[in-house]
């Protein structure tokens, strides 16, 4: 008798099939989350239903006939609605995209519908793939992938099973009376472990081919091609934005994920404490400072769209210092930098103005996916030329370029600036001090007469509140101390501004680059020395460096940022796939190329000696003298390989009745009906056909399509008596 598995019933594979679709539907609209897009809502409403309609099918047999009518025009006029008030298309669509999975999610589902679910799935997933560079998605589309393909499985299976006509007869199908413990003990029945292990073998192929073609492929800007970054808007996370109120940059310091990622060619350019300058602000009014818009026009020219751009910084003599920035998407549209330097390169074309004399890079749009820059002979000391400010300031000091970082605004009442020329008076002692010595004693007075706190408590009363502040003896965050040095400083008649960026980050251990997280936020002030022509750093915050900063440099400064934690390693594995993935170049091709091909030559030569080595012990092992010892030696291990030879050949036998065939010799009506199939063999067999195959449906069907076992094996017992009675009355013949 041929021998078959076991095979999942029609009602089985539509359950199969049902769970598949809702497992497809969360992880596909689980891609939004790598988005920026306010589609929170959607999905938390989508996940809960496709998860309750998973574990219940049978609950959405209760949902009226009318919101299945509706259903369709109202997500239509949602789309429209949603369109018209947001103004963007791609947040729009996604979550149409959504709504229409939320829909399929909840209602049984016939074959096209099935074939629905997988599109707007895909749809999901390339907005995604395109807008995110996350380690985490490359993980879910693998899933997803792997996903559809046995939905796609289960979809043809069900349907060459005659599921169309056992769907389309309408009301509430057999199948949704569903117990998921036994559905999945039914497939560890049906399942035989060689088609599985032969397709993950070739899933495993798919994804290495594609990993190789990855690597031999010259490949382009998929989000340049489909312009999907147009129909998308972000907003700064930081604040870093052209006008910062006190309080916005000490509200990202709640944040502890990553900002932004640095890799240094040359460890001894690292300053001790590094400063990430992304935004200078010298215009103060109401609480707020802001970028100017005489300063706007002055120091940012004409937009440009090119890859590459020239800084202030002159060439030096030696090697060059190559800094590799991973600025993650929603932190600005400013880049971060130390300093001036003298070329930055950019992955593909960007549109850009470039501040030259303010070391300060505006991209046009916010960033929608981490962009990846190269700065080359960037200048990380604490004092910054501005040549251009200094000749403006000798001809006119009422320049549009000079007035905002030099004046207080009228808004500054005449209380307010007899307090500043106070403190000013008791700082100096009345003397004209040079830009460095007066930031350093303003450093120490705000020092001495505040704490840091992120939680501050500004004084009551009128005037400015910057002032009132900085007369009393309040705690402050960052924004209150860099405002009040800018303000002093601007009462003494010395130009200063306040620029914004990230301060320090962690040296990780495992991937050797800088990490920054948004809890890295700061504010500092510069103020202008006109003798030396530049912007020196002066930073009151408490446990800052020194006014002037620290300008020590070198890899000893790594020892107390060296982060060797878990969330390291983690944060490695995103640096591996920026290093690797995302920002692979042609240079980075070759050299990869060159890696994987060394490494097969290196593993070929190894194998090629560890063989040869063994081949000569073992013909030396031979040619040696032979004892009764070394025959009894040779003997017990010559009966060892065959005892291992004899396993491996019979494993499928100990397999079956020691391990995965315990369960199935376990039931009592299977074996019965297996015992019964071997007696009935020739005649017998001929005798009564139907008892043949009702007894191959006990032993090999699944249990809810079982007849009645005792009626089955009792015609079974006629069938063998009237066979042998037939046996003997033609051998009395």
């Amino acid at each position: 008798m041929e021998k078959r598995l076991p095979q999942l019933s029609l009602d089985e594979l539509l359950q199969l099939k049902w769970l598949l679709g809702g497992v497809l539907t969360l992880l596909a609209g689980w891609t939004v989350f790598y988005l920026d897009i306010e589609a929170v809502w959607p999905v938390a409403v989508t996940t809960a239903c496709v998860l309750v309609g998973v574990v219940r099918p049978d609950w959405l047999a209760r949902v009226p006939r009318l919101v299945h009518r509706l259903a369709f025009p109202g997500i239509v006029v949602f789309f429209i609605g949603d369109l018209w008030l947001s103004g963007e298309i791609l947040p729009a669509m996604v979550r149409l995209d959504m709504l229409l999975l939320l829909y399929r999610g909840i209602t049984y589902r016939k074959k096209r519908d099935d074939l629905q679910v997988v599109v707007l799935g895909l749809f999901l997933i390339v907005v995604a793939g395109v807008l995110t560079v996350s380690l985490a998605f490359a993980v879910q589309i693998l899933a997803f992938t792997a996903c559809a393909l046995g939905f796609l499985l289960a979809v043809t299976l069900a349907e060459s099973a005659g599921a169309g006509l056992a769907e389309s007869s309408g009301g509430t199908p057999s199948w949704t009376q569903v117990d998921w413990w036994r559905l999945f003990g039914r497939m560890r029945e049906v399942t035989d472990w060689r088609v599985v292990a032969l397709g993950a073998g070739l899933f495993a192929g798919v994804v290495a081919l594609s990993a190789l073609l990855f690597l031999a492929i010259p490949r382009f800007q998929l989000e340049n091609s489909l312009f999907l970054e147009r129909f998308i808007s972000k907003k700064a996370k930081t604040g870093f934005n052209d006008n910062v109120r006190f309080g916005e940059v000490t509200e990202i310091q709640q944040d502890n994920s990553v900002a932004l990622s640095v890799d240094v060619s040359d460890r001894s350019q690292i300053p001790a404490t590094p400063y990430w300058r992304m935004l200078v602000l010298d215009e103060y009014r109401d609480g707020t400072f802001r970028l100017s818009a005489g300063l706007r026009r002055a120091a940012f020219p004409v937009e440009r769209t090119e890859a590459m751009m020239r800084g202030a910084a002159k060439p030096k003599l030696g090697s060059a210092v190559y800094w590799t920035f991973y600025l993650e998407s929603g932190v600005s549209r400013y880049l971060p930098l130390l300093g001036a330097f003298e070329d930055l390169r950019f992955r593909e074309l960007q549109s850009f103005r470039l501040g030259r004399e303010l070391s300060v890079v505006a991209l046009r749009n916010e960033p929608v996916t981490m962009t990846a820059y190269r700065v080359e002979g960037m200048e990380a000391g604490s004092a910054l030329a501005d040549a251009d400010f200094a000749a403006r300031l000798k001809a006119n000091a009422a320049s549009p370029r000079v007035a905002g970082s030099l004046l207080l605004r009228p808004g500054v009442g005449e209380s307010d600036r007899g307090a500043l020329a106070r403190i000013v008076g008791e700082i100096t002692g009345g003397t004209k001090l040079p830009a460095e010595e007066f930031g350093r004693r303003a450093v120490t007075w705000l020092r001495e007469r505040h704490t840091y706190s992120l939680q501050p408590k500004t004084p009551a009363g009128g005037g400015d509140a910057l002032v009132r502040w900085l007369v009393s003896r309040e705690a402050g965050h960052c924004e209150l101390f860099a405002g009040s040095l800018v303000m002093l400083a601007r009462a003494a008649g010395l130009p200063a501004r306040m620029v914004v960026g990230f301060k320090g980050g962690t040296w990780n251990a495992y991937s050797n680059n800088f990490t920054i997280r948004n809890s890295d936020a700061h504010a500092w002030g510069e103020v202008f020395d006109a003798a030396g022509g530049t912007w020196v750093r002066a930073d009151p915050t408490p446990g800052a460096a020194n006014a002037a900063g620290d300008d020590t440099k070198g890899e000893a400064t790594l020892v107390a940022r060296l982060d060797s934690s878990w969330s390291a390693r983690l944060d490695s594995l995103r640096i591996f796939w920026y290093r690797r993935i995302v920002n692979f170049d042609e240079r980075s091709q070759v050299e990869t190329l060159k890696a994987v091909k060394e490494a097969t030559e290196n593993s070929g030569r190894m194998m090629r000696e560890a063989i040869e080595r063994a081949v000569q012990a073992f013909k030396a092992w031979l040619l040696r003298p032979w004892d009764a010892r070394r025959l009894a030696n040779g003997m017990a291990v010559l009966t060892a390989l065959a005892g291992a030879g004899w396993a491996v050949v019979n494993i499928r036998f100990w397999i079956f009745n020691f391990g995965l065939g315990k369960r199935r010799r376990e039931d009592p009506v299977r074996a019965e009906a297996g015992r019964w199939l071997r007696k009935l063999s020739g005649d017998a067999r001929r005798a009564d056909e139907g008892v043949v195959a009702e007894l191959q449906q006990l032993r090999f069907g699944a249990p809810g399509t079982w007849p009645e076992p005792r009626e089955v094996f009792l015609r079974a017992r006629r069938a063998c008596r009237e066979a042998g009675r037939v046996r003997t009355s033609s051998a009395a013949r």
